[in-house]
């Protein structure tokens, strides 16, 4: 979740382990809590009422005694003090139970609730298979999605059935053979939902296979698009044929479509298989060398307070950097000098922290997020930049996200004009603002996920050629017309494009066998660059390390999966990056560079070239990195890098950390190599 929702909930997590010690057997007139039901599983969508009876050593009922639940960290769902549990999507609820008795001391009970997918609504399988030869075997997989989205593939047994046996059998696995010429259905079902593939065996008068290219040479994470082609003694091709494909011979990985990808050097045989007959294709494989070292121009520690969000004006001369943690304000630093960044002026505001801060293209108008405001109006500030070292603010907006705009979007069409796009941190939804009298800001249109508000929240977002991208949280990546027209949509009237989400309990497993139930994680930030969205997930930990203090005590995780959206109604994940150490904050792309500010593990730079398959990091496509903890900042010699923006004037990288200020920071040319 976000910075402020973390430390508020890591302030209660330590008020409640002051003021609510754990219990102890024999001590006290409550000996246990009876509570009911005896269920630690809800399905997602569904509403379930606890109750706890108080009881002592004897189990009798413990007279005076008052009944508190209190849920404290945890995703998906939330309960009130009276028991009343809201499972808004998957994850797990921590609560807690306490028992008050006049002159006694607190006694707790602690448990935790699983919040599941719903039943079984929809089922997918891959591969799409539609022709195969008499012979042919191929492993089908079946996924399974409640109405909602979630994935429940692993809480599901699949019924796999042929329509025609004698034509084309299944097994209880999903092995698909094709035994005579014929058409035959398969259908796959889980509860109640099925689905169904057309599939045509056809005889198998294959002579020859080949496989093109039959041989190449490439870098690693280089991907090479492999053909197989099935020929007649005739030498007629046989359309519509799906090969089974391997490799062997080093560390690379090759899909059921024949897209190969290496992740170390060396030479890789790349095999396609069609009902027993083979070809192969040799692939030799170069480091991709794409190394290269990075350098530190220029510096701005904080030390009063911890530090936001920065962001450039386009003259490429100005940044503006936010404060947190009670600072309460933006800073205006001259940058013309990148060696020496100087704070020239602040605009001190009515918040806690200044998270987001962006101007518009033109760099006439600038706006800022307000959360923690003293007087709860927060929403967004609005300031004219006709001197940009200097901002003047003229307007605000602040109906309907009083709770607080946790990040905010300024975007111009030329047939629309400017305008805002903003979260709202108490209903999850998005907010569109029109600007074009910055002076006169006024709403124009909503959107949100179809889900309860408790469990909605929209952390993040980007419009890009009339598309938005909206970054929420359990609901994964959204994507909206607000102009590009292909769902008719504009600023004002929002249209649904397509849904990208993904089992979020799954991807951080770990995180919850290392921390406990309960850790924050969820879409945090997206970004379009030619045909992929890249999302980064932002993940906390439920619990600080048993024992250990300071920064060995917490640290960050998540992974940055990269979207292929050349078919923009249907979104789908092709490649990925998980750090070793830290997380995965925001991120920038400028050319074939993607930077990254990643928490604990600082400042990252990626080469994004091409075509882009499976793990990044082991492809060896990191380009270079920095730790951004010093001993001059609010937090010492500890990184906590937020994000980056790249200055288009000069190619340097602007890195913000929140425990040290502000980077700037070069990448150097590579090293000449000396015969």
């Amino acid at each position: 979740m976000k910075q402020t929702l973390r430390a508020v909930t890591l302030a209660i997590a330590g008020l409640a382990a002051l003021l609510l010690p754990a219990r102890a057997e024999g001590q006290g007139k409550v000996a246990r809590l009876l509570i009911t039901p005896n269920i630690r599983e809800v399905a997602a969508g569904d509403t379930v009422r606890f109750s706890a009876q108080a009881v002592d050593a004897s189990g009798n009922p413990v007279a005076g005694v008052r009944i508190r639940f209190n849920g404290v960290g945890g995703e998906g769902g939330e309960i009130d003090s009276a028991g009343v549990l809201i499972a808004a999507t998957t994850g797990v609820q921590p609560v807690s139970v306490v028992a008050l008795v006049a002159g006694d001391r607190p006694f707790i009970e602690r448990f935790e609730v699983r919040l599941v997918p719903g039943p079984a609504a929809k089922v997918t399988t891959a591969p799409a298979v539609a022709t195969l030869v008499v012979g042919q075997r191929v492993l089908l997989s079946a996924q399974s999605y409640s109405r909602a989205g979630d994935e429940r593939t692993k809480r599901d047994n699949f019924t796999w059935k042929s329509s025609t046996p004698a034509v084309a059998r299944v097994s209880a696995d999903g092995v698909l053979s094709a035994v005579v010429a014929g058409r035959a259905t398969i259908t796959v079902t889980a509860g109640g939902a099925t689905s169904t593939q057309a599939v045509t065996v056809v005889p198998n008068t294959i002579a020859t296979l080949d496989v093109f290219p039959a041989r190449t040479q490439v870098r690693t994470g280089d991907v090479v698009r492999l053909s197989a082609t099935a020929r007649t003694a005739s030498g007629r091709a046989i359309a519509g044929l799906s090969p089974v494909w391997s490799v062997a011979g080093g560390e690379g990985v090759v899909e059921q479509d024949g897209g190969f990808v290496a992740y170390k050097p060396g030479r890789f045989v790349v095999m396609a298989n069609v009902a027993g007959r083979t070809a192969e294709s040799v692939i030799t494989v170069e480091d991709r060398n794409v190394r290269r070292p990075v350098s530190v121009v220029g510096r701005l520690p904080r030390t009063e307070f911890s530090t936001a969000e920065v962001w450039l004006h386009p003259n490429g001369k100005v940044a503006y950097l936010g404060a947190h943690g009670g600072g309460d304000r933006f800073w205006t630093i001259d940058i013309s000098n990148p060696a020496k960044p100087t704070i020239v002026d602040s605009v001190v505001l009515n918040t806690r922290l200044v998270n987001d801060i962006m101007t518009s293209e033109d760099g006439k108008v600038l706006v800022a997020t307000r959360e923690g405001a003293a007087d709860r109006k927060n929403g967004i500030v609005i300031c004219t930049l006709d001197d940009p070292l200097h901002p003047k603010v003229v307007g605000e907006f602040t109906q309907g996200v009083t709770a607080g705009v946790h990040s905010a979007y300024v975007n111009t069409q030329p047939k629309y004009g400017t305008f805002v796009y903003l979260t709202n941190d108490g209903t999850g939804a998005m907010h569109v603002i029109d600007i074009n009298d910055p002076a006169k800001p006024k709403e124009v249109a909503q959107w949100k996920t179809p889900r309860a508000d408790n469990g909605r929240y929209i952390h993040d977002l980007e419009v890009r050629d009339g598309l938005l991208y909206g970054s929420w949280w359990n609901d994964g990546l959204v994507i909206l017309d607000v102009g590009n027209g292909i769902k008719g949509g504009s600023p004002s009237s929002p249209q649904f494009v397509s849904h990208y989400k993904y089992d979020l309990n799954a991807l951080y497993k770990d995180v919850e066998i290392e921390s406990g139930a309960g850790h924050g994680r969820g879409t945090h930030t997206a970004w379009r660059h030619k045909n992929y969205v890249f999302i980064a997930d932002e993940v906390y930990r439920a619990n600080p390390v048993k024992g250990a203090k300071d920064a060995s005590a917490d640290r960050m995780y998540g992974t940055m999966q990269v979207i292929d959206v050349s078919d923009i109604e249907h979104p789908k994940s092709v490649a990925y990056y998980t750090p070793e150490y830290g997380g995965v904050h925001n991120v920038w792309v400028a050319g074939d560079t993607l930077y990254m500010g990643a928490y604990d593990a600082g400042f990252r730079a990626f080469d994004i070239s091409g075509e882009l398959r499976g793990d990044l990091r082991a492809q060896g496509r990191e380009i270079t990195s920095l730790y951004t903890g010093d001993m001059q900042g609010n937090t010492k010699n500890k990184a906590q890098t937020w994000g980056v923006v790249v200055n288009p004037k000069d190619g340097l990288a602007y890195v913000n950390d929140f425990f040290n200020g502000l980077w700037v920071v070069r990448i150097e040319p590579r090293p000449a190599v000396v015969p």
